[in-house]
């Protein structure tokens, strides 16, 4: 009868002035909740929807078909990873919709490798297809006219080949570090055809595992002849040129693959005397965090890909297969084309009414308060009152907030002005900025050179806030300018996020 009377309860519908008390029984049902690890999924899959929709720009696809790239390698590296350390745990927590960890892990792979099929389908099928009856063509190696592939033969020798080291498993050689996010080539090379005394007795008779990296200081799509518009993978123009490594060895084929590994920071506050060395010995560790993911081709032999799954430590559900280009990322170089028709209009941006004209930015805000709504009006206006703020000489203090600057940052460049000018300059630079740790660490020390004082963020605390704080001698008396933000101070971001 309880059970009746709840769902008859959930399925009334209450007037438009009433509202209606659930029993607490309900509210700790754990059927009612979602799933954290599975709920973000599903916000991805809507990123793939953006690129699967054939109303979308083509350049626009492709960028979405990278967010989504991108998006899955943190969820790994965080999430998944996560859930894989708390597989160790002898009597592991329960999410609060009642899974356990492994069976969060099997959820996910059952529901991502098909939305990473349909990822790869899109890209294979539709984008690049399209792309190419436009003129972007990204062409297999194999499938190059003769004369175009002896000229990618020659930049191979020339511009690939001194920088490529080929790493060989033996009994005296473990399998190699395969580092996180990098791309990859495996294969085996036979048996010398005539020894003779080129080789030690062990390399002599046996068949080894040679892993190639592809070297991200070249860049990933090769071009194809003087037409600018026609590539190649790199991958694929190393697999060609393989043999040539392995002089007196037979080189068998090479297949792609990749490997994604925990890039989680765990910080012990409560015996972090020192913030900043800790996370610079974190990311140290970072580098080398365990495996969670491993990507692999289509035609890559199963007994390869078992063997690299467990040298890495990961079971059938950890692997991915991808039938298309790996690594999607990099394919947004083809974005930096200047073809406007295959991409969203420019969205025009506006600048407030009472800051139009000149008007000095102090005076009108003294009027009113002034709402910009990123990434409608223009981000301009930010950086005109940090600029305005670093070179007025009535300014006296400038007190920020900092969670991610970006590489080149305007803002962090017109405070270390300020400071140089003499004014009171202060600012939190959260060093614990997911995968802005580096970054933040640089600004904070190029900051703290230029006489500025720099808080490290708060122990116990993520400082995520965006707050600036301007001081400025007006008539005989101090006044506070205060911006308030939920967007970073980057100037590129702002153009995307709201």
């Amino acid at each position: 009868m309880a059970k009746a009377a709840e769902k008859n309860l959930l399925d009334e519908q209450p007037s438009a002035n009433s509202t209606v008390a659930l029993p607490s029984s309900l509210l700790h049902q754990k059927r009612l909740l979602f799933n954290r690890e599975l709920s973000w999924l599903e916000f991805n899959r809507r990123v793939l929807e953006e690129a699967l929709d054939t109303t979308q720009p083509l350049l626009e696809r492709l960028k979405f078909l990278s967010i989504f790239s991108s998006n899955l390698d943190e969820f790994f590296m965080i999430r998944v990873s996560g859930l894989k350390e708390q597989l160790e745990d002898e009597t592991p927590d329960l999410s609060p919709d009642g899974l356990t960890p492994a069976e969060q892990l099997r959820e996910i792979s059952a529901r991502l490798k098909p939305m990473v099929a349909e990822q790869m389908n899109c890209l294979r099928e539709d984008v690049l297809p399209k792309l190419k009856a436009e003129g972007i063509r990204i062409t297999p190696y194999k499938e190059l006219a003769k004369d175009e592939r002896q000229a990618l033969d020659e930049f191979f020798m020339e511009n690939v080949f001194p920088v490529l080291t080929p790493q060989a498993v033996d009994s005296s050689h473990p399998f190699p570090y395969i580092s996180n996010r990098s791309l990859n080539l495996g294969l085996m090379i036979e048996p010398a055809d005539d020894p003779g005394d080129k080789f030690p007795p062990a390399m002599v008779n046996e068949a080894r595992f040679v892993r190639l990296k592809i070297p991200p200081v070249v860049p990933r799509l090769v071009p194809v002849g003087d037409s600018g518009t026609e590539f190649t993978f790199l991958g694929e123009l190393i697999a060609a040129n393989a043999d040539t490594l392995f002089p007196g060895r037979r080189a068998g084929k090479a297949y792609l693959f990749r490997v994604t590994r925990d890039a989680d920071i765990e910080i012990r506050e409560d015996e972090a005397n020192d913030l900043l060395r800790v996370i610079q010995e974190q990311l140290r560790r970072r580098r080398f965090g365990a495996a969670v993911r491993l990507e692999v081709t289509p035609s890559m032999p199963a007994e390869m890909r078992r063997y690299l799954a467990d040298a890495l430590e990961l079971t059938e559900e950890d692997v991915y297969v991808i039938d298309g280009p790996m690594d999607i990322p990099d394919l947004m170089t083809l974005y930096q084309f200047d073809r406007p028709e295959l991409k969203d209009r420019p969205l025009p941006t506006l600048v407030p009414a009472p800051i139009k004209n000149g008007k000095s930015i102090f005076e009108a805000i003294r009027q009113q308060d002034i709402l910009l709504h990123h990434p409608y009006t223009s981000y301009t206006t930010v950086t005109d009152f940090i600029n305005a703020a670093a070179r007025d000489p009535d300014v006296l203090a400038i007190k920020m907030c900092l969670y991610r600057a970006g590489q080149r940052s305007p803002i962090v460049q017109a405070l270390m002005e300020a400071s140089a000018q003499g004014k009171q300059v202060a600012v939190i630079v959260e060093l614990k900025a997911r995968f802005d740790e580096e970054n933040n660490i640089e600004w904070a020390r190029r900051l703290e050179r230029e006489g500025v004082h720099v808080v490290y963020g708060l122990l116990g605390l993520k400082t995520h806030c965006k707050l600036t704080l301007v001081v400025r001698r007006e008539k005989g008396r101090l006044r506070r300018y205060v911006h308030i933000a939920t967007v970073n101070y980057n100037p590129t971001t702002s153009r995307i996020y709201t």
